[in-house]
């Protein structure tokens, strides 16, 4: 595996291809070529992350049609647009459709690195997040109806007394209550108990 990560470049251009091939090779990059957006499209299901290199115009599937169809079907991939200098417009927005950057060719092969590094790094910290929030989902969904109502309490900054009175149950029972929710949740006190309701999203912060 690479250490700097994936790059997937899309050109019709066959010398651009070489050139940024050995350029990202050069620079500890993984990289997979696509003479076409459709090529690449149609090997996209089986791809892992990495960052997307593509140029804005090129025949059949250009990049604005790229980017469209990568916001629905693999939108965790992030996307860097090649222009032209009659293209700023386009790429612009080519921005508003979710692309990380755009540069106007020639452009400056550091300038090219660092922002792949910038996206990839980015998109690594959204996957993970998101996985964050999907295991915090599954400990939610894990507690029972009354576990539930408990958190709830807990995280809306009831004391166990009132929660009890709530549910007309003693404050003994409550704290067993609360003690299985902490369990379930891997939550090692009452403030990330709260972030953790903040992260999944059942508390505004």
């Amino acid at each position: 595996m690479s250490l700097e990560g994936t790059v997937y470049v899309i050109d019709d251009d066959a010398a651009m291809r070489d050139s940024l091939e050995f350029l990202l090779d050069s620079a500890g990059f993984t990289v997979t070529l696509f003479d076409a957006a459709s090529s690449f499209l149609e090997h996209l299901s089986g791809l892992p992350f990495g960052c997307v290199v593509s140029d804005i115009r090129m025949p059949g599937v250009n990049g604005m049609d790229l980017l469209r169809s990568l916001k629905t079907i693999r939108p965790d991939l992030p996307i860097i647009i090649m222009t032209g200098h009659g293209d700023i417009p386009l790429a612009v927005e080519a921005i508003k459709l979710g692309a990380k950057d755009f540069l106007e060719k020639p452009f400056e092969d550091e300038r090219l690195i660092g922002s792949i590094r910038t996206a990839l790094e980015h998109g690594e910290n959204s996957a993970r997040s998101k996985g964050v929030v999907s295991e915090l989902a599954s400990r939610i969904a894990s507690l029972s109806q009354r576990e539930r109502q408990v958190m709830d309490g807990l995280i809306a900054g009831l004391s166990n007394k009132l929660i009890a009175r709530d549910y007309d149950i003693s404050p003994r029972t409550i704290e067993v209550y609360r003690a299985n929710v902490m369990t379930k949740m891997q939550a090692r006190s009452l403030s990330e108990l709260v972030r953790f309701a903040v992260r999944a999203g059942i508390l505004e912060d």
